[in-house]
């Protein structure tokens, strides 16, 4: 059965997984660098590693169901399900650890409803949820690190003190009134001013990154909403790169 979605179309390429066919195409080269094309004796993938690499970005970014999605790529359920399993972790976005000593990096929690409700809890959207700390590059705007996902109960202070804390590692965050305070002082209102200016790029791109529908209502179990998270993260950042 021909495949009806191939990335030997450009326009698919755009349409699903986001990218222009020449970040695609890097992103092709990184995964046979990790060994994503080795060829199996047992049993050889049906499709090449272009269109299974599409089927994975169209996946995450319909968030159609695999009984769905599998007719569209010429495949089975179950091969579908197999190219994710082991495409998606390979997908996922390296994290940095160097910076330049002038780097400003800004952190920030966003929620994810996942019906896996072993690693989910009601958040404040009254949904299960997982919370998800991501820090970006201030000035690229790319995605530099995603934290494991955490109960979507834990508010972001609390996610971040389980993965370091706010305090001593020398984060800005925003002044608070203490109790009997009726209101801030002119300095550090005008503070909490250019940091919410700042604090605005990181939501700039959680709304990109949820464009992706899949993090709207994420069906995968255990870590697969992690896996999710970090390929969009580096989906995201290839498109910015450009």
């Amino acid at each position: 059965m021909a495949s009806v979605i191939t990335a030997s179309e450009p326009s698919w390429i755009a349409l699903f997984a986001g990218l222009s066919p020449r970040c695609f195409g890097k992103l092709l080269t990184m995964l046979r660098r990790d060994g994503a094309d080795v060829v199996r004796r047992d049993r050889p993938w049906s499709l090449p590693l272009e269109d299974r690499a599409l089927l994975v970005t169209a996946y995450w970014r319909t968030n159609l169901t695999l009984r769905q999605l599998a007719p569209l790529f010429g495949v089975s359920k179950s091969t579908a399900c197999r190219v994710i399993n082991h495409l998606g972790p390979l997908l996922a976005l390296r994290p940095r650890k160097r910076f330049a000593n002038d780097t400003v990096l800004i952190v920030d929690g966003t929620l994810v409803p996942t019906r896996d409700h072993t690693i989910a809890e009601r958040s404040k959207n009254y949904r299960y949820s997982t919370n998800h700390q991501v820090v970006i590059d201030a000035d690229t705007r790319l995605v530099v690190v995603v934290g494991r996902p955490l109960a979507g109960n834990r508010n972001d202070c609390k996610a971040w003190e389980e993965s370091g804390g706010y305090p001593g590692t020398g984060l800005v965050i925003p002044h608070r009134r203490k109790h009997g305070q009726s209101e801030l002082p002119d300095w550090k209102e005008e503070h909490n001013k250019s940091h919410k200016q700042v604090r605005a790029r990181i939501e700039h791109v959680f709304a990109r990154m949820k464009t992706w529908k899949i993090l709207r209502d994420c069906r995968l179990k255990g870590d697969g909403v992690h896996h999710v998270m970090l390929g969009i993260a580096r989906m995201h950042s290839l498109a910015v790169a450009g």
